[in-house]
């Protein structure tokens, strides 16, 4: 797991719901955190941008029941996935 990919997840969140960062924790729920299901929409885009990425539709989150930590393993799953599908295209 890459550290620096779940801070910056985490930062990005607590800019989005305006809490502190400290309150932000792995199994957080995005409901838990105050984020409504419109906000949630904004974040996935902001988090797509930041990290140049597109989730797959069907990995829509479920922001009652998902935690930050299964959003940072999806960022992290979507690198890992551009980075294989990048090899070799340079």
């Amino acid at each position: 797991m890459n550290d620096t990919t779940q801070q910056q997840v985490f930062e990005i969140i607590a800019k989005q719901a305006k809490i502190d960062l400290a309150t932000v924790k792995p199994e957080s729920t995005l409901k838990d955190l105050g984020v409504a299901s419109l906000e949630a929409i904004e974040l996935i885009f902001d988090i797509e941008e930041h990290f140049n990425i597109n989730f797959p539709d069907q990995q829509g989150a479920n922001f009652d029941s998902d935690t930050v930590q299964s959003l940072v393993d999806a960022v992290q799953k979507a690198l890992d996935d551009k980075a294989a599908a990048g090899e070799g295209s340079n």
